[in-house]
């Protein structure tokens, strides 16, 4: 077959990004070429589609797919560490619709609504300077930690929204007793989740002679340990959650001048809209 001579038309990269994990946490051949030059290019009308798409936007297929698509050195999204996530996702929104992104936000003092634009550029920079912390030491054992891939987030952002639908099922049951049996199951499904949440964050564990890898010790372990180790297990994470989580932007009333922090709804359905 002859070649395509519209293929001198066809999307260029806009920008190029450098992935915040490096790449160290991705299985070989998720990424392909130089993880600290990655391409970008444009949504497709089609991947447009994809993000407007509720059911597959709930799963993570279309958000997968449109990441292959606008980042095709990226061979396999649902294993790229959730740390890259964000940054990867801003990077589109920018090579699609450019550096600027426009959000509306309710004054806290006045109550008036105001629109400012953000520049996503920042936020860029925000997540090139972020370190991920991957080890914990404890008294006796050196507990080294990975960020969930976004398979394993997207799992259990999923099983979350369905325990929570649930949970709005509770008032629905009027028998006392079978709403605390139905409360107590619940309740313990939410608990297993974050279980699963560390068991998939935890690489392996440093015993000082030894290194334990084995997913059913580590998991035998986090069920059998002391409260105050599990209470700095936890404290772990969340600090890199919230170290990695979208920051907020400092913004101004037009109004009254109150100044506050204003946050960026990353709900991919509406941060892809085009303005």
């Amino acid at each position: 077959m002859s070649q395509n001579p519209l293929q001198q038309f066809f999307r260029q990269p806009k920008i190029f990004i450098e992935l915040p994990s490096h790449g160290i946490y991705s299985a070989e051949g998720t990424i392909q070429g130089n993880v600290e030059n990655i391409p970008v290019y444009g949504m497709t009308g089609m991947d447009e589609i994809l993000m407007k798409t509720p059911d597959a936007l709930l799963t993570g297929d279309s958000v997968v797919k449109v990441i292959e698509s606008c980042c095709p050195t990226i061979k396999d999204a649902w294993d790229i560490s959730s740390i890259d996530f964000n940054l990867i996702l801003i990077a589109i929104r920018i090579a699609t619709f450019g550096d600027t992104l426009l959000i509306s936000q309710v004054c806290p003092a006045c109550k008036e609504d105001n629109e400012y634009d953000i520049k996503l550029a920042n936020l860029i920079d925000y997540y090139k300077s972020c370190s991920y912390a991957s080890k914990l030491v404890l008294k006796d054992l050196t507990v080294n930690t990975r960020p969930l891939t976004y398979k394993q987030a997207t799992d259990i952002s999923l099983k979350n929204f369905q325990l929570q639908q649930q949970i709005k099922q509770l008032e629905s049951i009027e028998d006392d007793q079978k709403k605390t049996e139905f409360m107590a199951k619940l309740f313990a499904e939410l608990g297993q989740l974050q279980q699963e949440i560390y068991e998939y964050g935890i690489e392996s564990v440093d015993i000082g002679v030894s290194v334990v890898t084995e997913r059913p010790f580590i998991s035998e372990w986090l069920k059998n340990c002391d409260r105050n180790v599990m209470d700095r297990i936890k404290a772990h994470f969340q600090t890199n959650q919230t170290t990695w989580a979208n920051p907020k932007q400092k913004v101004q009333c037009s109004e009254c001048q109150h100044e506050f922090d204003a946050h960026i709804e990353f709900d991919e359905a509406n941060f892809f809209a085009n303005a």
